[in-house]
């Protein structure tokens, strides 16, 4: 499992120190799991697996120290461009900056592999997630009306120009080294 390790964060967080690595088809039904208790249209397991083998495709998945999946998130990368699939946050690990990590992880790579530009949906009520966006750069564009399925919420069009960068490049990195202090601060 080591050699797909992006990132360690060592500071405890209640949870132990943070491990996010490439997801692997080893991990399709934790994150499946995970999904079916965060998310109102769950993805199925054969989505993941599908997923696992796109060449566009990149998913990483966080871990607590007892090896606990935490987190995951996901996107497609189509030239110069990202496009988020998801990101989600086992409802017990919420508000310890899991998602905030996994979105400038997700970034870091793409801007690792070419990326200038990332676009995402959001749900319209989904404050927390929105805020984290714009937090990072992201701007809202359009909305698209009822598009999810399960209630017909509206999703918010967001995008991110220039990721690529220095000044966003060294944000990510403020980023990420903010998520750590506020986590060692955060901890009992």
């Amino acid at each position: 499992m080591n050699d797909h390790r992006l990132y360690e964060q060592d500071a405890p967080t209640g949870f132990g120190p943070i491990t996010i690595r490439h997801m692997v088809l080893e991990d399709i039904e934790e994150v499946a799991r995970l999904e079916r208790r965060s998310n109102a249209l769950p993805w199925s397991l054969n989505a993941y697996a599908t997923e696992i083998g796109n060449t566009v495709a990149h998913y990483l998945i966080a871990r607590d120290r007892d090896g606990t999946l935490v987190g995951y998130g996901g996107m497609w990368i189509v030239m110069d461009e990202a496009h988020f699939t998801n990101i989600a946050v086992d409802p017990s690990a919420r508000r310890r900056k899991i998602g905030e990590r996994l979105l400038l992880s997700l970034l870091q790579y793409g801007v690792e592999h070419g990326t200038l530009r990332a676009t995402l949906e959001v749900r319209e009520r989904n404050k927390v997630a929105h805020n984290l966006y714009l937090k990072h750069g992201f701007e809202d564009v359009s909305v698209r009306k009822n598009y999810y399925s399960d209630n017909q919420e509206n999703a918010v069009i967001m995008w991110l120009e220039n990721m690529a960068s220095p000044e966003y490049c060294e944000h990510m990195r403020r980023g990420m080294e903010i998520a750590d202090a506020w986590d060692a601060a955060n901890t009992p």
